[in-house]
């Protein structure tokens, strides 16, 4: 029986959580479960293939231990430009100076560098920047040659060894997937991850290349479209529609696109989702202090909320909980801003039905969803439960924003774990999804022992009539006894 951490005053809006060596024990793990975590990020430009196959069983052990289910998303690291070896593997850039970039692996001096891409030559623009280490430092294009790029810095700063480049108005002929990441993302998929996250997605045509490979597999995993170059921002719907849910990447889209436009396009890009009916996670710096503070700025907290009442199904902690000083902390406080902010979505007008369903849901289901939801309110009822096979239908609810707790079912226990990423949707494991009186009492009895259901308590149920092919097609409401 699900412990009750599962239907505690937690937040709707779920929380991903990157782990790391700050949490690296199956003790620290059960910690940010405890604290409101609900998907956990492995981030495979980190670490190697055995820790994070050890990660997983850990994570996987913490379910069994707390019978609860939990979803594990693995973050694919994508074809990410970097730089060559520095002398003495640090250089201090200086605003107004010029600077070399050349090909092949051999730089001549501190004021020359080399790269892991080899058409960075070729494919640079003149006129355009070069950002260096996450848009820290940051360099304009003056001359190309059949070698070379002359740059002259316009801010400087500190420069490591292998530290990011990002070409913004560059066209790149790199694939989306490197052969690691095709490696990385099979070896996910046998593995048993819930999520794939795609990066540096530019097209539709890169997440359904992702999505075949998986299928081809035997593998269900969700891909997540990771938004992070302009491109996919010109192609957006197509990208969304492609998904099965979507990472807005602040991190590398913020140095790829003027940052004064960030907030426009990231709701921008929330907008789209909700539209299309896919869930969207906010990510990068949402609580970034809070690495070495107790405490976040009160701009973090704003942007956390903010995010939220923009439509966000989840959002991502990345450094906060694998390398910060206070990972459980960073959660519990995501959590609580969660909380206070989610009772603004209460009073906002509910509108029609959405026009577009989730993948897999039909008509019928779609307005059964919807009315579930409103006779939930009107009956004042503690729980609205549904039986959902692939997720499809669980989503379609989610995405109604409905205030009574929701609860998904089902046989499968890969769709339990992805449930963990759809808003308000909390995942009960052990119900017989098959005979539907024998579920209803498994929710009743397990609401009982946590204290969520009492004696003429009612119960909204999405179901689906024995005899027909349509979909959820039945709405119940049981009293309980």
């Amino acid at each position: 029986m699900t412990e009750n951490i599962e239907f505690a005053a937690r937040a709707r809006t779920k929380i991903v959580a990157t782990l790391g060596p700050a949490c690296a024990t199956e003790e620290k793990i059960a910690e940010l479960v405890k604290a409101g975590a609900d998907v956990f990020r492995l981030n495979m430009a980190h670490g190697s293939r055995e820790q994070h196959a050890e990660t997983l069983a850990r994570v996987r052990r913490v379910e069994q231990r707390l019978s609860t289910p939990r979803g594990l998303l693995v973050d694919l690291a994508g074809p990410k430009i970097r730089l060559g070896d520095l002398p003495d593997n640090e250089v201090q850039m200086v605003p107004g100076e010029e600077y070399r970039f050349v090909r092949g692996n051999v730089a001549a001096g501190e004021h020359e560098f080399t790269s892991t891409y080899a058409p960075l030559v070729d494919e640079v623009v003149v006129g355009k920047m070069i950002m260096l280490a996450d848009g820290t430092i940051s360099l304009v294009v003056e001359e190309k040659g059949k070698d070379f790029v002359r740059a002259r810095c316009v801010q400087g700063g500190p420069l490591r060894s292998r530290q990011g480049i990002n070409l913004p108005g560059a066209k790149l002929s790199t694939p989306a997937m490197s052969d690691v990441d095709i490696d990385n993302a099979l070896w996910a998929a046998d593995a048993g991850a819930d999520f794939i996250s795609l990066s540096f997605v530019r097209s539709a045509d890169d997440v359904r290349s992702l999505k075949s490979m998986l299928l081809a597999r035997g593998c269900l995993a969700r891909v997540i479209a990771k938004i992070e170059k302009p491109e996919a921002l010109e192609q957006l719907d197509a990208v969304v529609q492609a998904a099965d849910g979507v990472m807005v990447a602040r991190g590398d889209l913020g140095v790829e696109m003027d940052l004064a436009s960030m907030a426009v396009v990231q709701k921008r890009i929330v907008e789209t989702c909700n539209r299309r009916q896919k869930p969207v996670i906010i990510a990068t710096q949402m609580l970034d202090s809070m690495q070495h503070s107790l405490r976040p700025t009160r701009a973090e907290a704003t942007d956390v909320a903010n995010a939220i009442l923009d439509g966000a199904d989840a959002c991502m902690l990345s450094g906060e909980t694998a390398a910060g000083q206070y990972p459980r902390e960073s959660v519990e406080m995501m959590d609580r801003i969660a909380r206070a902010t989610e009772p603004l979505l209460m009073h906002r007008t509910r509108g029609p039905a959405p026009a577009i369903a989730p993948q897999g849901v039909r008509e019928i289901t779609r307005a059964v969803v919807y009315g579930a939801g409103h006779i939930a309110t009107e009956l004042g009822a503690k729980l609205v439960v549904v039986a959902s096979h692939t997720g499809a239908t669980a989503l379609a609810l989610a995405k109604q924003r409905n205030f009574v707790p929701t609860i998904g079912v089902s046989d499968s226990p890969m769709v339990l774990r992805q449930m963990c990423l759809m808003w308000g949707v909390i995942p009960l494991a052990g119900a017989p999804v098959a005979d539907r009186e024998t579920m209803i009492r498994h929710v009743e009895t397990w609401g009982r022992h946590i204290g969520a259901l009492t004696s003429g308590d009612r119960i909204v149920i999405i179901a689906s009539s024995s005899m027909s092919a349509s979909g959820h097609n039945v709405l119940l409401v049981h009293e309980v006894a």
